[in-house]
């Protein structure tokens, strides 16, 4: 079992970066595949990225080139920078843990552990 807790969400203007961190309660590396999903009220979660610690890390193509997943594993932390945020971007951010990542990374099914979420609000 992982504790997950997110933090570093906040308010900028369009164009503005911001970078969020999820401190686990164990190390993950090369155990659980991390992802980062994000969801607006009366919508569904959406995955943004995920990482099962190798070299390949995949993101939701809309934010492709703008945002980066990165581990520290010596923190325990996970970050999502986030760079040239559009407004479009605005939700609560998710950290999540599962057994693997997978061609279905983005199905929130697949993820067995959540933090409590960070909210972004991006203002045009």
């Amino acid at each position: 079992q992982v504790q997950l807790t997110e933090s570093g969400g906040g308010s900028v203007q369009a164009g503005g970066s911001l970078r969020l961190s999820c401190t686990t309660s164990k190390n993950t590396d090369n155990t659980y595949c991390m992802a980062w999903f994000r969801q607006v009220p009366g919508k569904e979660r959406e995955g943004v990225g995920a990482s099962d610690g190798g070299p390949v890390t995949t993101y939701k193509s809309s934010v492709r080139g703008r945002f980066t997943i990165s581990k520290d594993n010596a923190k325990n932390t996970l970050y999502l920078q986030m760079n040239n945020l559009k407004p479009e971007d605005t939700a609560m951010y998710y950290c999540a843990a599962g057994p693997w990542c997978g061609r279905n990374w983005y199905d929130p099914a697949r993820y067995n552990y959540w933090g409590q979420g960070t909210q972004v609000t991006v203002s045009s």
